[in-house]
């Protein structure tokens, strides 16, 4: 009997998002914490610095919108849209995101650690460093993004995928993988080797990887 064609076993990331509809515009907005807001549009704000912990977002939009500093802990997103946020500083731990979609992200360091993430889709975003630690992400997509550092210490990730992404230093120590897609993206370095256990990677990218899993075997490679 013929051996069956393989084919890729690793399940992409299930995303089903639409752009929220309907939406009022709001000029000036006074968000205070544990606000819930829903519907609206928010477009060219600067709200650095401000108390917006335990907020929940839904089907809203924002764009050019300014977070930098701003207290977003324990905050929920839910069906939004966003674009151009910028945010030296980003300040979500403890965070909700779920059936969101955020295109041209900027942000240097994105404290997201004990967050969860369903259904969301990072695009064309430029991140220094990205703290996912003992986070848990279902149906994530990032696509095109530049990464200094995304650090998923202790994270539990099921369909998580990187495409066309260029990232410094990827951490797993301790993370839990399925269905991890990483192929098509590039990494300089990889801290927890145990921690790729559950993830898809190319042959170029097994290639780069092989030094660093010698090493984490205690090989000696000699000519």
């Amino acid at each position: 009997m013929p051996p069956r064609p393989t084919r890729s076993t690793t399940n992409a990331p299930r995303l089903t998002l639409q752009p929220p509809r309907g939406l009022v515009r709001v000029d000036a907005p006074d968000l205070l914490d544990g606000d819930h807001r829903e519907g609206e549009h928010y477009e060219r704000l600067v709200l650095d610095g401000e108390d917006l912990a335990g907020i929940t977002l839904q089907e809203c939009m924002l764009e050019a919108v300014s977070l930098n500093d701003a207290e977003l802990r324990g905050a929920r997103v839910i069906g939004c849209s966003f674009e151009d946020l910028f945010a030296p500083v980003l300040r979500a731990p403890r965070s909700t995101w779920r059936e969101t979609s955020l295109r041209g992200t900027r942000w240097g360091s994105a404290e997201l650690y004990d967050s969860r993430l369903d259904g969301v889709h990072l695009d064309g975003g430029k991140l220094d460093y990205v703290n996912l630690r003992s986070a848990r992400l279902t149906d994530v997509l990032l696509s095109g993004c530049i990464i200094g550092e995304l650090d998923l210490t202790g994270a539990l990730a099921t369909r998580l995928a990187l495409r066309d992404c260029t990232v410094g230093t990827l951490t797993l120590d301790g993370a839990r993988l399925t269905d991890v897609d990483l192929r098509t993206s590039s990494f300089r370095g990889i801290d927890g080797l145990d921690g790729l256990r559950g993830a898809t990677i190319d042959e170029h990218q097994l290639l780069v990887l092989a030094p660093f899993l010698a090493e984490g075997m205690g090989l000696r490679v000699e000519a």
